[in-house]
């Protein structure tokens, strides 16, 4: 198993793809990463050469990739809660930032439903 930035690439996928499972790097930039470092996009990771594998980490360490990455995402986030935007506060409070509706779907967001009981009828 091929192994650039930390991350196990699975041998039996083509190249363009198994480059997409490094965060980071999607179909486009793994085209382009394979093209710079002059491999096929077709060929299956377990055909890579030594050299190949080389160039490929080389290219990639030009990319901010993985940990930086996360980190830095993190860090806007953190950005835009600690100013108090509207963006933050929906952060912080779990919701959907981007104007979805929040009152029938948004579940990945809003976690598991949260049953709330009716009030019980005064009997006479």
């Amino acid at each position: 198993m091929a192994r650039i930035s930390g991350v196990d690439i699975p041998k039996q996928k083509r190249g363009a793809i198994a480059l997409t499972y490094i965060y980071g790097i999607g179909r486009s930039r793994a085209q382009k990463i394979l093209s710079e470092a002059g491999v096929d996009e077709h060929k299956k990771v377990s055909e890579w050469n030594d050299d190949e594998i080389g160039r490929i980490r080389d290219v990639v360490s030009n990319y901010k990739i993985e940990g930086e990455l996360r980190s830095e995402v993190q860090l806007s986030i953190k950005r835009l809660m600690d100013i108090g935007s509207f963006r933050g506060i929906r952060h912080r409070v779990g919701l959907p930032l981007r104007g979805q509706r929040t009152k029938n779907n948004s579940r990945t967001r809003k976690g598991k439903r949260k049953t709330v009981a009716n009030k019980k009828k005064v009997t006479k």
